[in-house]
């Protein structure tokens, strides 16, 4: 990675701790030159407005979680260890607090635009998508190994899995309860067992 790309991707990881907080609609340049004592001239050198700059951070959280939740979980075996590294690793993302002081900002960012229209919005719709279809593929795995059930609904079980991370995020995020990613992980572990083959099958 050339210089100017590794300083720029220093910044958007700032960017994104810092969105993390204030949403992407508090984000701007001035505010991130503050927090990382630049001048403005410098970051428009790097970004050339507000909404390029959030675009470019919702990227790179985007990138970011691929490369902390999805690719190590793609290292498991197929079925449900995939799945379940797939869930842990999401619910460590949500967990942290070093690099986002402020949450999941792909989850905040969702209700934030979830009716403004415009390219922000269609990022998140097709980040959000992608999402969902791997976990929905990761069960389909998992009852083609079978550890799930023939009759396992993927979508379903998807949704409900989902529902479950969402509520840990509030949780801990909202209610400070810093018992939520324990609950969910019990939480999953009871849905799961719920829809495994029977032994003989």
């Amino acid at each position: 990675m050339k210089k100017g790309e590794q300083t720029r991707t220093l910044i958007l990881n700032e960017a994104i701790a810092l969105a993390s907080q204030v949403g992407l609609e508090g984000l701007s340049i001035g505010s991130l030159a503050s927090r990382l004592d630049l001048s403005k001239s410098g970051l428009f050198a790097h970004f050339g407005s507000k909404e390029d700059l959030q675009l470019l951070t919702l990227k790179q959280a985007q990138r970011l979680f691929q490369d902390r939740v999805f690719a190590p979980a793609l290292q498991e075996p197929r079925g449900l260890p995939r799945l379940r590294a797939l869930l842990a690793g999401w619910l460590a993302w949500i967990a942290q607090d070093n690099d986002l002081p402020g949450g999941c900002l792909l989850l905040s960012a969702s209700a934030e635009y979830d009716d403004r229209p415009g390219a922000l919005r269609e990022l998140l719709v097709a980040g959000q998508r992608e999402l969902r279809g791997a976990i929905v593929k990761a069960i389909r795995l998992a009852i083609e190994e079978g550890h799930l059930a023939a009759v396992t609904d993927p979508w379903q079980l998807g949704f409900e899995l989902f529902g479950i991370v969402l509520a840990t995020h509030h949780d801990r995020r909202l209610l400070e309860d810093t018992r939520s990613v324990a609950r969910a992980q019990n939480a999953i572990e009871r849905l799961i067992e719920a829809h495994r083959s029977a032994p003989d099958a």
